[in-house]
């Protein structure tokens, strides 16, 4: 384009008399016309990439990659089967090559807890689950959602809960969501409620969320029957024959037993007291160390 333009000057210049001032004119609005063709083509290609962006959003064309699986993350190596149709076997055969040895006993934490009290939410959701996550292979957990609720014979129902009636049917929903689900699967349910805002609406979204395969259905036939009663029963038994009686909730137990000190601790350095209490050899989230799992990244093609 500029060397368009140095040429019409240069004729503009040197043949301006031999010219008339028409075809002077006229080759300008050549040059011109060609210049606003080029940017108008510019302006086109850019609005045909936007659209082609737009309608890839929209799912015309080739979309965002779709997970490889219908199972979360936190499943992906519960089982062969899982991990084929996830295609993480690999992954799963490493991670299974540096858990610790199996025949030392996992560190035994038993929480005694209600559905709505502040500081059992804070001690779940601050606390508990991130180091459950990072060091459930030595730590085997039991959750008893009771505290201090009471068993009483009146119209109203068989017990009174300390945070009213709310308390009661969510204590009894995880109590379910539990003998549903299997701790495992329950505790990343109950601690999806326990972060919510509201943690009785939050529990059917959180259970279509990590344990899609239990219909909420069957949670509500526990809690409206005879059996969530019955769970809350033992419970209730459970909670009764602590040694010593639990004076308040969250209440935590190590291999069965309750020391202030191991509670005051666990408050604040769950991860740490996990790891000291440990027996067997630390694996590498307590030491530390670094594991290198062999990956190949997405390749070019």
């Amino acid at each position: 384009m500029m060397m368009m333009m140095m040429m019409v000057m240069t004729l503009s210049s040197s043949q301006e008399e031999e010219l008339p001032q028409s075809s002077l004119a006229a080759c300008l609005r050549a040059v011109w016309i060609c210049f606003l063709l080029r940017i108008t083509m510019r302006v086109l290609c850019l609005l045909a990439v936007g659209f082609l962006i737009v309608t890839d959003h929209k799912g015309f064309g080739i979309s965002h990659p779709k997970p490889a699986c219908r199972y979360p993350p936190s499943q992906w190596c519960r089982s062969l089967e899982i991990a084929v149709e996830c295609k993480v076997q690999k992954q799963c055969m490493e991670l299974s090559a540096i858990k610790p040895n199996q025949t030392v006993p996992r560190v035994a934490l038993t929480l005694y807890y209600e559905s709505l009290c502040p500081d059992c939410r804070y001690f779940i959701t601050q606390q508990l689950f991130p180091t459950w996550t990072m060091l459930q292979d030595i730590l085997s957990l039991t959750l008893v959602p009771y505290g201090n609720a009471k068993e009483i014979l009146s119209a109203n129902g068989p017990f009174s809960c300390q945070h009213g009636e709310p308390e009661c049917r969510g204590n009894m929903i995880e109590a379910c969501i539990i003998h549903l689900t299997g701790t495992s699967l329950a505790f990343q349910v109950i601690y999806c409620m326990e972060s919510a805002t509201n943690v009785l609406n939050a529990a059917e979204p959180c259970l279509q969320l990590y344990a899609p395969s239990v219909s909420w259905a069957a949670v509500d036939e526990c809690v409206t029957g005879r059996l969530g009663y019955e769970l809350m029963h033992d419970y209730a038994v459970m909670t009764r024959a602590l040694n010593p009686a639990h004076t308040h909730v969250p209440w935590v137990t190590f291999d069965g037993e309750h020391t202030e000190e191991n509670e005051a601790r666990a408050m604040s350095s769950l991860f740490n007291l996990v790891c000291e209490l440990y027996k067997g050899v630390k694996p590498p989230a307590c030491t530390g160390a670094m594991v290198k799992l062999s990956h190949r990244g997405c390749l070019t093609d």
